[in-house]
């Protein structure tokens, strides 16, 4: 066992993982960097775990659910989830520290989380005590009762990617400790520092051991055995379309519980009567916000024709003005991307776009000047003059591009908005409130907003149509997908 100082600096040192309430390192004894995709320097390194590993996480959780967590009344789980949620507050700023330095996100968007964060904790905490079945009238011959009980499914692998450690961890520890169920959480190896640093503060906060388990290491070597381990009753996961399609594969050796939040080419439809001074920067920000690594991200723009190139013209310039630089600043708006193999992507559909003949009317390039030339950064970029049919069009880039596309009427707009074979979200900008009502209704998206973006709400359910997956996140619906309907007959006469 290997003993970590509550919440040490992020200097370089190497960080163990957490199974079973204690901090250990892989069974091969193999570790990975993890770096600072701002300025490239090794600020960590994590244990590389693997098959043994998951074995042992699992095994932790399944004893913790059939042991003293088990005997935890609502009441109980909702003070510990108060408890994590006063935590989190009182040490939020190095809760964020970690997030820009471990992925870049800048930290005044990692500091602006902090009421979604700490209103999950606390709606799950409120929906601990709010978990119950119905009795229901059964038309049995005799004097029988019938009820329905909620029951916690058990051990839940969940596995999240680099762009949002704090808020993927939360969405997906708070409703297992919530329903009583346990967890083995598998962080990208691109981002695994938060999600350590969260271990520690539920471990301050009374989680009992094993409740909680957190695995690094790669998704081939850890993510995989997590999916298709018999010993797991749920997988939830965040991530790609072409991964979830696996972890579905992996999952039928028991028939496990899944729930995916996946990829997304999401709409915005700009309307002809559309405010233009709040369409333009919330727009702008659906894509570039997190340099563009965001699933919802509003990369396809429908603009109305009348108003298609005053508005290309005044989003170019605020892209344009946009801060780029290392998160940790205050006044930086976009930070680098994650890794260097995320910018060789970005850096193709940037070159597939001019090559299919879409116009470039901002940005377009590495940015390497100065004190970005050790980093991963892209110059929030604007293409015109692109058809449906090109890649940048079609494809999630997980970069800050934004592809704009003329649209004459509204039934046309829908029509090409629906053409994808993602349904995440999707975004309107109208005065009309008529207008508002009928696209929401049309569009097949799990989350359509109208005149903002990003919007999301503990109470409200977040997820996908189509390939972008099945379950929710946040709401009722979300407590449900931990939790089995058991239903009882009792014969009274």
């Amino acid at each position: 066992m290997t003993v970590v100082p509550i919440r040490q600096p992020i200097d370089g040192r190497h960080r163990p993982m957490f199974i079973g309430g204690l901090w250990v390192d892989a069974a091969s004894g193999q570790t990975f960097e993890t770096r600072n995709p701002a300025t490239g320097e090794v600020i960590a390194t994590v244990p590389r775990g693997g098959r043994q590993d998951i074995e042992r996480a699992v095994a932790a959780a399944r004893n913790a659910f059939v042991g003293p967590w088990s005997r935890f009344k609502p009441h109980e789980r909702q003070k510990l989830l108060l408890r994590i949620a006063d935590l989190f507050e009182r040490h939020w700023e190095e809760i964020c520290i970690s997030d820009t330095t471990d992925m870049g996100l800048p930290i005044a968007r990692a500091r602006g989380n902090a009421n979604r964060v700490l209103g999950m904790l606390r709606y799950y905490a409120g929906m601990a005590t709010a978990l119950h079945g119905e009795t229901i009238e059964n038309s049995l011959p005799g004097d029988i009762v019938s009820f329905t009980r909620k029951e916690p499914v058990g051990v839940v692998g969940a596995i999240i990617p680099w762009n949002a450690p704090t808020a993927a961890s939360v969405w997906k520890i708070g409703p297992a400790l919530a329903t009583g169920c346990t967890v083995v959480l598998k962080p990208s190896e691109e981002a695994p520092l938060t999600p350590l640093l969260i271990a520690e503060l539920m471990a301050e906060a009374g989680v009992p051991d094993g409740v909680v388990n957190v695995v690094t290491g790669t998704g081939a070597e850890a993510g995989a055995p997590l999916a298709e381990h018999m010993g797991v009753d749920k997988i939830v996961f965040t991530g790609s379309t072409l991964t979830g399609q696996s972890i579905v594969r992996a999952s039928a050796g028991n028939l496990k519980r899944v729930s995916l939040e996946l990829g997304g080419k999401s709409p915005v439809i700009v309307c002809a009567d559309a405010d233009l001074e709040r369409a333009v920067p919330v727009a702008a920000m659906s894509v570039f916000a997190n340099s563009g690594q965001i699933c919802i991200a509003g990369s396809r723009l429908f603009v109305a024709r009348s108003i298609h190139d005053e508005f290309v013209e005044r989003l170019s310039a605020y892209a344009a003005s946009l801060r780029i630089g290392n998160g940790i600043d205050p006044g930086t708006e976009i930070g680098p991307l994650i890794s260097q193999r995320q910018l060789d992507r970005v850096e193709g559909y940037l070159r597939a776009g001019s090559e299919e003949g879409a116009r470039l009317v901002a940005g377009g390039t590495r940015l390497s000047d100065g004190a970005l030339a050790a980093g991963n950064f892209i110059a929030p970029t604007v293409f015109a003059g692109v058809s449906d049919t090109m890649r940048i069009a079609r494809e999630e880039i997980f970069g800050p591009v934004i592809s704009a596309l003329p649209f004459d009427t509204l039934d046309e707009a829908v029509r090409r908005a629906n053409d994808t074979p993602y349904g995440l979200a999707a975004g309107v900008f109208t005065r009309d409130l008529a207008t508002a009502h009928q696209l929401s209704r049309r569009l097949q998206a799990g989350s359509v907003w109208v005149n903002t973006y990003h919007a999301i709400d503990p109470a409200v359910p977040f997820g996908g149509y189509k390939m972008s997956g099945y379950g929710r996140e946040g709401g009722g619906e979300h407590l449900g997908e931990y939790l089995n309907t058991k239903g009882v007959f009792i014969r009274i006469d």
